[in-house]
């Protein structure tokens, strides 16, 4: 074997190459550069493989290195062909140092893999490279020549951030079951772009689309050994390549398709992306990529008196390892990604997973860190969106509200408070009607505008919209933990019974309490984040932490009943209202001089009797309705709001309107479809039904 690979080598012409940029380079036909950091290795080798087979074409040793960076060029190399590396050096764990000369490893720059990485035990123990994705020598990823792909003039739809309304989705869950996407598309790229999929998010009023991590990854080894897989992805072993197990054939020219398709309808891509750990797991996980180059330059260790122990990785994210961001090495490769998934593939923003972790300088968050200065000054970066998980699982790890201005937070709060308001909970109003406009005790007015706060009630980890009013707990037997996993605070309510239930009178109280928590959070101040599938009475029967569930648990299912259909149809007009009163979008009060353009509004607070709420009225426990007045100070035009989370009716004496006018009610959830038919009446009096919301003009 050693001779055919010397002979195949023989074909091939080497030379010193060039440090950068990192990658593969496409810099000539048939003319590849190559550049790793890898600063403790004592030599490093290029292993070229056959496209279709994976049989190994060569073996090419590294014979130039610059500083920390080892490079190579080597010509005659046909587009198409696989590459790894191997990386030589001392195998001392008590170091940091874990080079294994035989240890097929993949480029942390590679911006294309052939294949799905899929743990093999037996296979990773004998260091075999088929246990190993390859990169992929594709002049298409590394935009060689120049506009390889046609964007067909499509240009970023650069929505206002307080015109956001997120599409939380999986690319595979969105399309497995859609009976309009042909077969061979469904769970792909391409399913997710095709004509059903964007006319559902067009009349849904969906401004951007996030999606859950596309980045390669690996399930964990345990998740395989029990016939599981890591259907999130939260799990990356490259921060380039997009994965191919969403592809047919060519996973960077369909993702393009993807993000080209949704641009000419007007919609964005946000990516949720995950630079706090690698699928490489704890000092006992298997060694893909990063740990075999570059050990203790890429993680964070813990120190025992000023001296670093590189055996015991510090786990700020629940996952075994913490990516070093603070590291200049790790900050440029995922600053170098970001900005590729930006420009190459011309995605409108990130999601950032435990992104505190991102802020850990000397493993304390610091808002001030290198890594968000320098996206504030990046040219590209500073005009993406960019929204942080204010928390991660470390030490001091939660950190709600201290992002800075240009970022939008998930704003946990706000869903906790909507949910236990419409449980029932008491003496949660003052807090909820800080919620409903912007939260703005904890992103201030004069220094950050409401769309900081990223308004939800659920996410992709926890209960969907439908199991949060049909299960008082979780559900989570399938995962193979004994149902330990998962949040145990859900702020959720059955209707007296527990899961499904064909009793008209639970139906009806659940659906009602869908309405409520629909129309709180698309009334609410802050960018709007709607989980994919909420719209369509999706369950996955009480399992709030699917993130293995690769099946109809987790795929949203289309076929929809009467009493589904009048749901979606009400979220779809919320949402038009929403975009046509800009009021909803975002309010600039006249003490908040963060702008000093637009409209000025006026909010008025008032008891169910007409007069204006005093400071001791929001103290009362027991109260639970919520009435309020939005007034635009230029214009005189006003909505009022009341919102009764009470067990009982109540009559209102609407507030006075301007003079020579009265009320129109927009919609009363406590209707079955929550709409209203005929909404000329003018009204000055009005019984406000238990568990309810109307909206007035």
């Amino acid at each position: 074997m050693r001779d055919s690979m010397a002979n195949n080598a023989s074909f091939l012409t080497t030379a010193h190459g060039d440090s950068y940029p990192l990658g593969p380079s496409k810099v000539a036909d048939s003319c590849w550069n190559f550049a790793v950091f890898a600063p403790d290795a004592t030599g490093l080798t290029l292993c070229l493989y056959q496209p279709d087979t994976e049989e190994e074409l060569a073996e090419l040793a590294f014979t130039a290195r610059t500083g920390s960076v080892w490079h190579l060029k080597v010509s005659d190399i046909s587009d198409g062909t696989l590459y790894a590396l191997k990386a030589d050096g001392l195998s001392n764990g008590s170091a940091g140092l874990r080079f294994d000369k035989q240890r097929v490893l993949i480029d942390p720059y590679a911006r294309k893999l052939n294949r799905a990485q899929v743990w093999q035990s037996e296979q990773y123990q004998q260091k075999s490279h088929l246990a190993l994705a390859k990169g992929v020598l594709d002049p298409a990823a590394v935009n060689w020549p120049p506009a390889a792909f046609d964007w067909q003039k499509s240009t970023k739809p650069k929505i206002a951030r307080e015109k956001t309304v997120i599409y939380e989705a999986h690319v595979k869950g969105l399309t497995m079951l859609h009976p309009d996407v042909p077969e061979a598309l469904r769970g792909t790229y391409l399913g997710l772009c095709h004509a059903s999929i964007i006319n559902h998010l067009k009349q849904l009023g969906i401004t951007t689309v996030q999606l859950l991590p596309v980045a390669a990854f690996m399930a964990e080894p345990r998740l395989t050994d029990l016939g599981l897989t890591n259907y999130w992805g939260y799990n990356p072993v490259n921060f380039f390549a997009p994965d191919p197990r969403y592809q047919l054939d060519d996973a960077v020219a369909e993702f393009k398709q993807m993000v080209r398709t949704l641009h000419q309808h007007g919609i964005e891509v946000i990516l949720d992306v995950v630079f706090n750990h690698s699928a490489e797991a704890g000092d006992d996980g298997p060694v893909l990529s990063f740990r075999g180059l570059a050990d203790r330059h890429y993680y964070l260790f813990h120190s025992h008196a000023d001296m670093v122990d590189y055996q015991n990785y510090c786990n700020f994210t629940g996952c075994g390892n913490t990516l070093n961001i603070a590291n200049p090495a790790t900050q440029k490769l995922v600053m170098d990604a970001l900005r590729y998934w930006v420009t190459e593939m011309q995605v409108d923003g990130f999601r950032f997973d435990l992104a505190v972790t991102l802020g850990r300088e000397h493993k304390r968050f610091n808002p001030y860190a290198s890594f968000f200065q320098i996206i504030a000054q990046d040219p590209v970066l500073s005009q993406a969106k960019l929204i942080a998980e204010p928390w991660d699982v470390g030490p001091f790890g939660y950190h709600l509200g201290q992002f800075p201005a240009n970022w939008s937070e998930l704003n946990d709060k706000c869903r906790d408070t909507f949910r236990a308001f419409w449980r029932g909970d008491k003496g949660v109003l003052a807090d909820f009607a800080t919620r409903l406009l912007g939260s703005r005790d904890i992103f201030q007015k004069h220094h950050k505008p409401a769309s900081c706060s990223v308004n939800f009630l659920t996410y992709h980890d926890g209960f969907t919209l439908e199991d949060l009013v049909s299960h008082k707990d979780k559900h989570n037997w399938q995962n193979g933990e004994q149902n330990r996993d998962g949040h145990s605070h859900n702020l959720s309510c059955n209707h007296g019974v527990e899961g499904p239930s064909s009793d008209p009178v639970i139906l009806a109280r659940r659906y009602q309490h869908k309405r409520n928590l629909a129309a709180t959070l698309l009334l609410s101040q802050g960018m709007i984040h709607w989980l994919g599938g909420d719209e369509l009475s999706h369950t996955q029967g009480g399992n709030n932490n699917a993130y293995c569930q690769d099946n109809p648990v987790s795929w949203l299912n289309w076929q929809l009943n009467g009493q589904q259909q009048k749901f979606l149809e009400f979220v779809r007009q919320l949402l038009k209202l929403r975009k046509q009163f800009s009021c909803l979008q975002q309010i600039s009060l006249q003490d908040d001089h963060y702008q000093l353009h637009g409209d000025k509004h006026q909010v008025c607070w008032f008891l169910a009797d007409g007069t204006e709420k005093q400071q001791h009225d929001w103290h009362d426990p027991e109260r639970a309705i919520c009435i309020f007045r939005i007034t635009n100070r230029q214009s005189g035009k006003a909505l009022l709001f009341v919102l009764n989370g009470a067990e009982q009716s109540v009559a209102l004496t609407l507030p006075a309107a301007r003079e020579g006018t009265g009320w129109h009610r927009l919609f009363d959830t406590a209707h079955n479809d929550g709409l209203v038919a005929d909404n000329s009446v003018v009204q000055t009096e009005y019984l406000q039904a238990a568990h309810s919301i109307s909206v007035w003009q």
